[in-house]
């Protein structure tokens, strides 16, 4: 009996929830659009209020906002009332939030609001509130029963304010072509802000960290080198300090099996004469790819020359494993 009644009212929440939203697209009129507009005329920030759970949603429509490129954040209204009406200018955009319109928290804050000279948007459910009167541009929410078994607590009509919010977001950043590079820039410790922003440079040792000797040096030299410096590897130069070649511990380990001599050769004799390289401005997971990719079998470091062809830092797979680089 018990889970009949859990699952008849999870079944009936989500259809009346669905249901709602599926019928704000009716509400998507020329004030929605005019309202969208004054969002993207907006040269300051767009400030969301609302009390109680139109609070809660709101800040998340806020956070959503300001995450796709508009700056935004949200200000309670009882706190605004007794004095964070300071955070608002003439240059902003107030989103007020309010199911039925005449919470008295919001209302308080209008005249004031008019005062200071930001155009309000009304997001509700009342056409006919005082909120909706008071403001600029009306977001109509529809008005379709609540979820909750008693009519009292806000289920629908916070799943409807939320989805307006969302729409009301994408198609801001639509407008303003909103890409990937831009959504990265503000997640920069997201796995998409990594992919999109993180350049071989911020992860390469460089300077003191970078294992390089020159072409004549003994395998000797190099395999000291490649010891201090631990990546397993180290960049040949010429006299000139130019980029010839790679050393690897795969070719010392190879080289031992046959002969202790080899460790008296100039590095030049036995290195890799064309190892892949890769530059500074390039995208850590364009490093990656060219590790992962290599034939017959993945390489684990990789020296980064620059455009005059010198080694100026080398970067080594565990570096991008660590940051999260897939």
């Amino acid at each position: 009996m018990k889970r009949e009644v859990i699952r008849k009212k999870a079944v009936e929440t989500l259809t009346m929830e669905s249901a709602a939203v599926k019928k704000l697209t009716e509400n998507i009129d020329e004030e929605f659009c005019r309202a969208v507009e004054c969002i993207l005329d907006c040269t300051a920030r767009i400030i969301v209020t609302g009390m109680g759970k139109s609070g809660h949603v709101g800040r998340k429509i806020a956070a959503t906002l300001a995450s796709t490129g508009t700056p935004s954040f949200f200000m309670h209204p009882a706190e605004a009332f007794h004095g964070d009406l300071g955070m608002v200018t003439d240059k902003d955009v107030v989103l007020a939030i309010s199911n039925s319109g005449e919470v008295q928290e919001v209302l308080k804050i209008l005249p004031a609001i008019h005062r200071i000279g930001a155009p309000i948007i009304a997001m509700t459910g009342n056409r006919a509130s005082q909120l909706a009167e008071y403001s600029d541009y009306v977001i109509d929410i529809g008005h379709e029963p609540e979820a909750c078994p008693l009519g009292l607590a806000p289920t629908t009509s916070t799943t409807a304010t939320l989805a307006m919010g969302d729409a009301v977001a994408v198609a801001v950043m639509s407008v303003r072509n909103f890409k990937k590079q831009d959504f990265a820039l503000f997640h920069p410790g997201g796995a998409l802000g990594r992919r999109l922003l993180l350049k071989v440079q911020d992860v390469m040792h460089t300077g003191e960290e970078n294992p390089v000797v020159e072409g004549t040096k003994t395998a000797k030299d190099a395999l000291f080198v490649m010891t201090e410096k631990g990546l397993g590897a180290v960049s040949v130069t010429n006299a000139a300090g130019r980029f010839i070649g790679l050393l690897t511990d795969g070719i010392i380990r190879r080289a031992l099996a046959k002969d202790y001599a080899f460790l008296d050769k100039p590095v030049h004799e036995i290195m890799f004469t064309e190892p892949l390289t890769i530059c500074a401005d390039e995208l850590a997971t364009a490093a990656l790819s060219v590790m992962e990719k290599h034939e017959p079998r993945p390489v684990t470091v990789l020296p980064v020359i620059d455009e005059t062809g010198a080694p100026v830092g080398m970067i080594h797979l565990t570096d991008l494993l660590k940051q999260g680089v897939v």
